[in-house]
């Protein structure tokens, strides 16, 4: 059995669904494991190294490293140009179209006006669309696809531009499109990537019948192009391979963000002859004004910078608006600790978790068949989606610790309590279940581990996702000038501490304080 990992998306699935069809006719079972949060399938949080280039991490690619699938699928031009050490490209399926679309809002009878608003979240299509059409207004549009589409119908916009394939794929493309067959595409747009560990050479076996030669060879290019021309900076930046009667032809471009200034560059070739091609084409844009561009651009980058105290998802990324630019990395990691099996020998009445990560410490070190609890209270709706998924009925979940004590105290009245829990834990819940006289057991399942870093003071924001998060902060920072966006009044508790001005998300969720971060730089 072949575990393929994915992310839940409409499109992703579709990818997941597509190599699992090809495996099948091979002759090989598969499973899809849908993986979209670190602590929804993944128990620890590892960093993982990318030699000079920082730390990465990835949801799919903790799941490989922690054998939870064997196997990643991506949308490659997704996928960072360097991978972290143990995985590896195992295959490239053969490419589906490469072009952009503009969907439009009724017709192209705008055109006609001298102005006119379209909506991208890319840098890329932005830039070029300006540099086409200069009396233009890009507005900002972020979102999977069916959530860009529905934007797209909600306002006043003349189009929106998507990616041709991804419509195509989970068949959402519209009648009433424009194909933008003169605007370059992203490095390797329409192909999906398969990735595995390094290791498992029998997964990268039976992943060569999947690859797709020409298409492997064309997005190495475009990828080897991106690599060396970005340098870390996200730019405007397109690049197209296509081959055709043996002979390669390549497309690259840079663009200034407003689209007022480009560099290309052309060249074909025989294909058995491409060799370092991406290289040199990303050397001779830099050497004739590409070098000052990317400067330029590095500098509009850093204008409105925030730092994220934990490594986030790509589609949490996706949240974030364009003209933000966001940095990241763990400031605490979470250890399983070893559980002895007396904790869970009897039938235990009432049990409390109050996170993901005593849900999966646990599970860690008993099957959920192992687990007889008659009746469960969490806190937290993704905490209790978690455990009705691997353990089974929330008799009833609050939205914080405090509120889920008076709840245990005042409604359900209980005699005694098991707390899982961790080393960090907060005092609310303990504290009032004992003045109650609720006898409580608390079971450490895992510790929290603080992973501080120093990081500059160039940032305008820090983004905090729990009072140790704020506390791993302080231990190597005194940058308290900036605006502290936190998850929760607990949280924002702690930050207030530091520093003088302290924004609280609306939901207790990444998504609603990244959402507060657009509001307050809007």
């Amino acid at each position: 059995m072949i575990r393929i990992g994915t992310r839940s998306s409409e499109l992703a699935l579709w990818q997941a669904n597509t190599v699992a069809s090809q495996l099948n006719h091979l002759g090989y079972e598969t499973e899809i494991v849908k993986i979209d949060s670190i602590g929804d399938e993944v128990l620890n949080k590892p960093l993982y190294q990318l030699g000079t280039t920082g730390v990465f991490t990835k949801n799919l690619d903790i799941a490989l490293l922690n054998d939870k699938i064997d196997i990643a699928v991506h949308s490659l031009k997704d996928v960072p140009t360097q991978l972290p050490e143990g995985i590896v490209q195992a295959a490239v399926l053969k490419r589906g179209n490469f072009n952009d679309v503009l969907v439009l809002k009724s017709d192209e009878t705008f055109f006609e006006n001298s102005t006119a608003v379209i909506a991208t979240g890319s840098l890329r299509r932005k830039a070029q669309w300006l540099y086409r059409y200069p009396n233009h207004t890009i507005t900002d549009l972020r979102g999977n696809v069916n959530t860009r589409l529905r934007k797209l119908e909600e306002n006043n916009w003349n189009g929106a531009i998507f990616a041709l394939a991804g419509l195509k794929r989970i068949k959402l493309l519209p009648d009433n499109f424009i194909k933008l067959d003169w605007m370059i595409p992203a490095p390797a747009q329409g192909a999906v990537m398969v990735a595995a560990l390094e290791t498992n050479t029998e997964i990268l076996e039976i992943c060569k019948f999947l690859n797709h030669e020409e298409t492997e060879t064309c997005v190495t290019i475009e990828r080897k192009f991106l690599q060396v021309l970005e340098g870390g900076c996200t730019a405007p930046i397109g690049a197209l391979a296509t081959i055709k009667n043996e002979e390669l032809k390549f497309k690259g471009v840079l663009f200034s963000p407003d689209g007022k200034n480009k560099i290309e560059f052309q060249k074909t070739v025989p294909v058995d002859n491409v060799s370092d091609l991406g290289e040199f084409a990303a050397n001779y844009i830099l050497e004739r004004g590409g070098k000052k561009l990317m400067q330029y651009i590095e500098t509009i980058e850093k204008e409105i910078k925030v730092y994220a105290t934990k490594v986030l998802s790509a589609a949490q990324k996706s949240v974030i608006s364009a003209n933000i630019g966001l940095d990241m990395s763990d400031f605490i990691t979470i250890r399983s600790n070893r559980l002895k099996p007396v904790v869970v020998k009897k039938t235990i009445e009432n049990v409390v978790f109050t996170s993901q990560n005593a849900v999966e410490s646990l599970l860690n070190n008993f099957d959920s068949t192992a687990l007889d609890f008659k009746n469960i209270y969490c806190v937290g709706r993704r905490t209790k989606r978690l455990i009705e998924k691997k353990i089974g009925k929330v008799t009833h979940s609050e939205t914080t610790a405090k509120k889920l004590a008076n709840y245990l105290v005042t409604i359900e009245k209980v005699a005694a309590v098991t707390f899982f829990c961790g080393n960090k834990r907060r005092d609310d819940l303990p504290v009032i279940l004992k003045q109650h006289h609720v006898e409580l057991t608390e079971v450490e399942c895992y510790k929290t581990l603080l992973t501080p870093k120093k990081i500059a003071s160039k940032y305008k924001g820090i983004l905090f996702f729990s009072p140790t998060g704020v506390e791993s902060y302080i231990k190597e920072n005194t940058f308290t000038n900036g605006i502290a966006f936190c998850i929760g009044d607990t949280t924002a508790n702690e930050a207030k501490k530091y520093f003088d001005q302290v924004e609280v998300a609306k939901l207790a969720t990444v998504e609603s304080v990244l959402k507060t971060v657009n509001e307050y730089f809007k």
